[in-house]
């Protein structure tokens, strides 16, 4: 696995960390006065999803894929949901959305139901200033220092390299991520599914400049690895799935 340098962050996925809401907090007061309340914040209104692909739309739908061989189906699934096209998308949440039926029918239901509430970052406002879509290459980094696969369980950790081309003729770096993923199926011989994303993201902006938003994801299941991780380790899988891209990237 190639070292970057990078933020942690999740996919379903693919939530950015500038979107978590704020909790109203209330501090109780000494010698039994009533409680101060916190000041108050609006939460945030939802990113509206993206408009139906038209005949121009650029997006990748790999065929042919065995959905018996773990790695085709990871691959398959990261060349999906890294796939944006900002004419189109709204947010990289749409591509993970796209990719669903890579997913175990549970991780799918969870992605549909998350709704991310801020803004997809600088880089997406790069792409999108140029109607940019995005190609990835993926490789598998089989290193052997991951988990052990079983008869129903499978790891895989890919390297995701990104381009962005504008409809204008920009091009600019695209998506960039080191991503973990787990793998279910019900026996042997079945297909396999993606249950668990987790994506260390790169620090590196479309424009070659340092962006402070670059740790935005666009999957659910936000984990931490440790900022700076050049390689992978069983404990890149460790941590259970959740229902908000709460990496999510996807």
């Amino acid at each position: 696995m190639r070292a970057i340098g990078c933020v942690a962050v999740s996919v379903a996925g693919l939530v950015a960390l500038t979107g978590c809401g704020l909790q109203d907090q209330r501090v109780s007061g000494a010698g039994g006065s009533s409680p101060s309340a916190a000041p108050s914040v609006a939460p945030k209104a939802p990113v509206p999803s993206g408009k139906p692909l038209g005949a121009d739309a650029h997006v990748p739908s790999p065929k042919g894929v065995d959905a018996t061989d773990a790695t085709a189906v990871a691959k398959a699934w990261a060349q999906t949901a890294y796939g944006y096209d900002t004419k189109y998308d709204t947010s990289p949440h749409d591509a993970v959305l796209r990719s669903a039926r890579w997913f175990t029918a549970s991780k799918a239901a969870d992605e549909r139901s998350y709704h991310p509430a801020s803004g997809a970052g600088d880089d997406w406002n790069t792409w999108a200033d140029h109607k940019a879509w995005t190609t990835v290459s993926v490789s598998y980094d089989d290193d052997g220092d991951g988990p052990t696969d079983t008869p129903a369980r499978a790891y895989r950790a890919l390297f995701v390299d990104g381009e962005a081309h504008g409809r204008d003729g920009w091009t600019g770096t695209g998506p960039r991520a080191n991503v973990y993923l787990t793998l279910t199926r019900s026996g042997k011989g079945e297909p396999w599914r993606v249950s668990q994303v987790t994506t260390v993201e790169a620090a590196v902006p479309p424009s070659g400049s340092p962006s402070p938003s670059s740790a935005a994801s666009s999957s659910s299941a936000v984990t931490s690895s440790a900022a700076g991780a050049s390689s992978w380790s069983s404990s890149s899988f460790s941590t259970p799935s959740s229902s908000s891209f709460s990496d999510q990237p996807v």
